[in-house]
């Protein structure tokens, strides 16, 4: 191969490959962010990227599912957990092999597997394959019908299923007997003379049923297309080896055994072990990590993890750089993408705590509907139809039972509460909370522990270098600097700089390169973009000097697993002998992960010194100081290293590991200070007054992060706080639990500490107020979210990484930052658009809807149920002619009462809801037995009496039929011959007037229930809806509009013909005014003795 050749498909630089060194490999990891490289790497970057250029617009054009990503780092952290607890198993002595396997829970099928350690012959010997020759076609016919195609499982949407979830669920269910029961009622029962009101009746009612499915399929439209995006991420076509030669063949017709290769642009088929690599083979993991960084392959075991191993080409991936040969070992369902579809195939969302409660109403309703039907059913059959045969016809029985169905359900309640949601979502949108879905808006009024990640979320991420250490002597940045510009350094502090400027990955932004350092954008990491700006604040000598002088030839990048950044760099130029080099290993991470690989320390003379114990108390000291000034700890840490030259590519990295990082002598530490948003003190202490705990979860050390929750509220008070220790000595025989309990304030807890705690210590970690969780790794936080939801608490996480994915997803309520990942978006159910603390008015908010959803509630209920059963009620166990109409009935919960509700949706908060405690949603249900007795027992009772003392009165003032007449009349007012000298069509005229009144008084009383239901504690002298404070313009249109319905209905002849309803007489439209008043006023009348006295009866009962 020439050179130009070489350098096209090598990661190495281009002076190397002119000075014919041999092929390097840069090793970058896929668990961190995307980060531009240095612009040393620029010429060799550009030239490799020129190669798969076609390969990246692929793709840029393909859907991926961040579903995906989230699936897969879960399923990861499980197969990582399950082989760490198998290990664990197989260490204790005396166990038999049940037990052991009884022991080691058994979470994937890919924990267990070899298929990725067992060496290459055994694997083909397996697999009955040859790497020479590959399949045959009979073996290849055999397998196909064993094994199947090699597709992803789908789950087949069932639309129609979708569909009649919605026109079925719910009040829908029962509503449909009552349409069918109406279509009965017309024909055959109605025959001969069919009357069209019952078949208006059940035509309204199928009306109603559709706006209540429109509605709901409206909250569930917002469903992701997970599926659809996992297949567009399937290869079509592969190159494999059937017979002895290379076949372009479709993906589906794959099977195990068979030999695939693997060319630049391709997307790999299927889960292959690769036996042989071009040793720059690069894999695009973005559609399954959602990390935009290549992965180096290989053919040798890196991992235990099936899934991180570099020797394994998972299905789906993309090879954007090299080529490749493997075998393929597994196929469709069985792959790493498969279990992640099957994953999200089969999972089932969780109701939301807001569906729950209306899930939970509906079973009420339709219970109690159910019992009182029956009521009336047995009543006709025992009583009614024996001793009042003329009284009630089969048909009107059924217009009887069908009338209670109607009364008793609030049909209109499931648009409202959809309303309600949608109307507060906008609410949420426009104070820079994005909601996800309509029912997660009111999940945040249901926390009351909330999991915060520090790093960009608690603090600026604006990182700066503010402390500089060494093994004998720390000092400031500044002056660090000063020393450098002055030439007054020592030699330690110049081979600090020269560290941190090789060992890094950010770089400037050219376009702002005229710029101080100080105002420079930063491209990459900020860790390092802090430790950049120092280095390159001063030109003693300048930095690219250095680095030109120390080219970079192999990487090792920072991972969330390995916790540190390896660089290789040749420092002998062109006096390289041909076969070996000589190199200087650079290495930075956290002292806790350094430290056990060091065996000396720089001291300031440049001269080199056992790293001793004392040394190891000098630095510890020094670290401690640093993490107590809330200051994050980077070690910079060197040795020189002779590298042979053309080591094979695979081994490489393995090969610096265990070289590179042994013996390493300590340059010294940074501090970097990452300064606290303005913001988040306050947010966390409106947090603690709502009664939600704060913690905080971290990568930073744990002192770090301590020092960080001290200035912004999470730690208070002085006191040292608790650590494991004091967790461990509760576990001691005779160790009071309980009493010490009662005085846990704050705790400090590391990673490593974390894994260790067992069940009883989570329940005395959970009675913590105050904790901070350093060292935290994406598996910890998922178990931290998972141990507090154990034991009841509601949980929200915030993060913004891909890391922070499965704890977002697995959270309660998942919160990401706008700036975050798209995979942390994806998980999360709520996104903040601003600042840390619009949290706040999210939980505001979150509240602000349960309550107004119980007052929307607390107002359809008094009419438009209970007021409308009690009609039916009393003219079948009275005789009375029936007061209200079905058809009545339904417009009252349809038309009037959602028109008024609506108002309620745009009510502000009452008073402050953060001076309420969180929402317990095992026990603080939506509609409680207080806001039954307050809608039934007392406006429900007043509204019916007041309403059927307008029927009554009606009756008397027009017909002089008295009350007492009516009571008990059963079939006699039916009766051909007349009754009190009204002819039968006169009787009917007057019911039907009767009937229209008593809607009418019912629209009018619910006026007054609205004013006194929109403030549970204020008086209306206190909160009218006219003042600025609380003004509600759209109580006036509602109540316009309710009004203007009641006319319509009543007044239009067709509708008069059509529905049996009649044109209301004037009086009757002004006498429910005052009725309506003295409701408002006997409900001020009760808040006014719930406020004089809190603890009284009235007050216990009180909604």
């Amino acid at each position: 191969m020439d050179e130009e050749a070489l350098a096209q498909s090598s990661t190495v630089p281009a002076d190397t490959i002119a000075g014919k060194r041999g092929t390097q490999v840069v090793f970058d990891e896929d668990d961190r962010p995307a980060r531009e490289q240095r612009t040393r790497h620029s010429l060799s970057r550009s030239r490799r990227r020129s190669s798969i250029e076609s390969a990246r617009s692929v793709r840029e054009r393909q859907i991926t599912a961040s579903t995906v990503p989230i699936g897969f780092r879960t399923l990861s952290f499980q197969v990582s957990a399950s082989q760490a607890k198998r290990d664990e198993v197989t260490k204790q002595p005396g166990l038999s092999l049940k037990q052991s396997k009884k022991a080691i829970p058994k979470v994937t099928n890919f924990e267990a597997t070899d298929l990725h350690t067992i060496d290459l012959n055994s694997l083909y010997e397996r697999l009955r394959t040859s790497p020479k020759s590959g399949l045959s076609q009979e073996s290849v016919t055999t397998r196909l019908q064993q094994d199947g195609p090699n597709v992803l499982p789908t789950r087949h949407k069932s639309y129609a299923k979708k569909l009649l979830g919605y026109i079925f669920g719910g009040f829908c269910s029962i509503l449909w007997i009552g349409v069918i029961i109406f279509f009965i009622c017309w024909r055959p029962l109605g025959d001969p003379n069919p009357q069209p009101y019952n078949l208006g009746l059940a035509i309204l009612v199928i009306i109603v049923i559709l706006l209540q499915a429109s509605f709901s399929a409206f909250q569930d439209w917002s469903t992701a297309k997970t599926m659809n995006a996992i297949l567009d991420m399937l290869p079509a076509d592969a190159l494999a080896m059937r017979d002895g030669e290379f076949t372009t063949m479709k993906a589906r017709d794959l099977v195990v055994g068979d030999v695939v290769k693997l060319r630049v642009g391709d997307k790999v088929p299927a889960d292959l072990r690769l036996a042989w690599t071009s040793g720059d083979v690069r894999f695009d993991r973005a559609a399954m990590t959602g990390e935009s960084e290549e992965v180096g392959g290989g053919s040798e075991c890196t991992d235990p993890n099936f899934l991180e191993t570099k020797n394994m080409a998972l299905m789906g991936t993309l090879i954007t750089n090299g080529s490749a040969l493997g075998v393929v070992v597994l196929t469709g369902a069985k792959t790493v993408m498969g279990g992640i579809a099957m994953a999200t195939s089969e999972v089932k969302d969780k109701p939301t705590s807001i569906q729950k409660e209306i899930t939970r109403f509906v079973y009420i309703i339709v219970g109690l509907t159910s019992c009182l039907a029956l009521l009336i059913l047995l009543t006709w059959v025992g009583w009614l139809r024996v001793q009042h045969k003329d009284y009630m016809t089969v048909v009107a029985m059924l217009n009887d039972v069908m009338g209670c169905v109607v009364a008793f359900i609030p049909e209109g309640m499931p648009v409202g509460v959809a309303l309600t949601l949608m109307m507060v979502a906008r609410r949420m949108r426009s104070a820079d909370v994005l909601p996800k879905s309509l029912t997660t808006v009111e999940m945040l009024g249901c926390v009351n522990v909330i999991c915060s990640d520090k790093t960009g979320t608690l603090t600026k991420n604006q990182m700066v270098v503010t402390s500089v250490g060494f093994v004998e002597e720390d000092t400031t940045a500044d002056l660090a600097i000063e020393r450098l510009d002055s030439g007054e350094a020592s030699e330690a502090l110049i081979q600090l700089r020269r560290a941190a400027l090789l060992c890094n990955e950010a770089n400037f932004d050219p376009l702002t390169m005229g710029k101080p350092v100080a105002e420079r954008l930063i491209q990459g990491n900020p860790t390092d973009g802090a430790i950049l700006r120092f280095a390159e604040s001063t030109a003693s000598p300048p930095g690219y000097v250095l680095i030109e002088a120390y080219p970079q030839i192999a990487q090792i990048a920072f991972n969330s697993k390995n916790k540190f950044a390896l660089t290789l760099h040749q420092i002998d130029g062109e006096h390289a002998t041909s076969e070996r080099c000589h190199c200087l290993a650079i290495a930075k991470g956290a002292p806790d992960v350094l430290l056990p690989h060091c065996t000396t320390y720089l001291a300031l003379d440049g001269s080199i010194k056992p790293f001793d114990s004392a040394a190891s108390s000098r630095l510890s000291a020094l670290q401690s100081q640093l993490a107590h000034n809330a200051q994050r700890v980077l070690m910079l840490c060197q040795r020189n290293y002779e590298l042979i030259t053309n080591p094979r590519p695979a081994d490489l990295e393995k090969h610096l590991l265990d070289n590179c990082m042994t013996d390493l002598t300590i340059v010294g530490l940074v501090g970097i200070f990452d300064p606290p948003r303005p913001e988040a003190k306050a947010t966390v202490e409106a947090c603690r007054r709502a009664g939600i705990k704060f913690f905080m979860m971290t990568g930073d050390f744990g002192l770090t992060g301590a020092a960080i929750a001290r200035q912004i509220g999470i730690f208070t008070g002085v006191r040292t706080p608790d650590s494991y220790d004091a967790i461990v000595r509760t576990r001691e025989p005779g160790s009071e639990k309980d009493d010490e309990a009662g005085s846990r304030q704050n705790l400090l807890l590391e990673g490593t500490q974390i894994s260790a705690l067992e069940a009883a210590d989570w329940d005395l970690v959970a009675q913590y107020e105050e904790i901070v969780f350093g060292r935290c790794s994406p598996e910890h936080k998922l178990l931290i979210v998972n141990e507090l939801q154990k034991r009841g608490y509601s949980a929200a996480v915030t993060g913004d990484g891909v890391n922070d994915s499965p704890a977002l997803k697995a959270a309660d309520v998942g919160v990401a930052m706008v700036n975050g990942s798209d995979v942390a978006l994806e998980a999360a159910d709520l996104v903040l658009m601003g600042d840390f603390d619009k949290i706040i008015d999210g939980i505001r908010l979150g509240r602000l809807v349960f309550q107004n959803l119980q007052k929307v509630i607390g107002y359809l209920l008094p009419a438009g149920s209970w007021s409308e059963i009690w009609p039916v009620l009393i003219s079948v166990f009275f005789g009375v002619p029936l007061p209200l109409s079905s058809f009545l009935m339904i417009i009252i919960c349809v038309f009037t009462d959602l028109a008024l509700s609506l108002s309620l949706i745009m009510e502000k908060q009452e008073f402050d809801l953060l001076s309420l405690p969180p929402r317990n949603p095992k026990t603080d249900h939506l509609i409680n037995l207080k806001i039954y007795v307050h809608s039934y027992l007392f406006i429900g009772v007043l509204e019916t009496i007041s309403a059927h003392a307008m029927f009554f009165l009606y009756y008397w003032r027009h017909a002089r039929i008295p009350l007492s007449a009516l009571f008990f009349a059963f079939e006699k007012y039916n009766d051909p011959a007349g009754f009190y000298g009204y002819s039968a069509d006169e009787l009917v005229q007057f019911n039907v007037t009767g009937q229209s009144i008593y809607f009418v008084t019912l629209v009018i009383l619910q006026l007054g229930n609205i004013l006194s239901v929109r403030n549970k504690r204020l008086s209306i002298l206190q909160a009218d809806p006219f003042t600025k404070q609380r003004r509600n313009p759209w109580l006036l249109v509602g109540a316009v509009v309710a009004v203007g319905i009641a006319v319509f209905v009543t007044e239009i002849p067709g509708i008069q013909r059509l529905f049996g309803t009649a044109a209301v007489p004037w009086e009757f439209w002004v006498l429910p005014l005052p009725l309506a008043v003295g409701i408002l006023c006997l409900d001020e009348g009760r808040k006014a003795a719930v406020r004089f006295w809190p603890e009284g009866w009235l007050a216990r009962i009180a909604w």
